[in-house]
């Protein structure tokens, strides 16, 4: 009988620790002015209607926003993810989300601040780009 790794499943969490979901929760109290914005036009399924989630746990991660039917990760970077340390440890993170089948959008903090519309417009172009389910 053939055992199912944890971290590779169908599910919107891909096999995420228990504890990741109090994490979550915790995060999600300390949401960001950038996080803020993006998430007043995602929320309740006003982008495109897709449902999103905030602080989602996923994998061994917790991701800033997530649409599990676009299998799409949103993820706004404050000036921690600068160093060239951080950016490896991004790259390898998102690889390991690819090999999961997910997507991933980036955004600086500053993206999201100075221009949320072409945010907006950068993430549709996203959306329209992934694979027809």
């Amino acid at each position: 009988m053939k055992t199912k790794h944890p971290f590779h499943d169908e599910s919107m969490w891909k096999g995420a620790p228990a504890n990741y979901f109090a994490l979550g929760k915790q995060l999600r109290a300390k949401i960001t002015l950038a996080e803020s914005l993006i998430w007043n036009q995602l929320k309740n399924n006003q982008f495109k209607g897709y449902k999103f989630r905030r602080q989602h746990p996923i994998h061994q991660f917790i991701v800033d926003f997530y649409c599990h039917e676009l299998k799409l990760i949103i993820e706004i970077d404050g000036k921690y993810h600068e160093s060239e340390v951080q950016q490896k440890d991004d790259l390898k993170r998102s690889e390991l989300l690819e090999f999961q089948g997910l997507s991933e959008i980036r955004f600086k903090n500053e993206e999201v601040l100075e221009d949320i519309n072409e945010v907006l417009k950068k993430l549709e172009e996203k959306i329209n780009s992934l694979p027809q389910s």
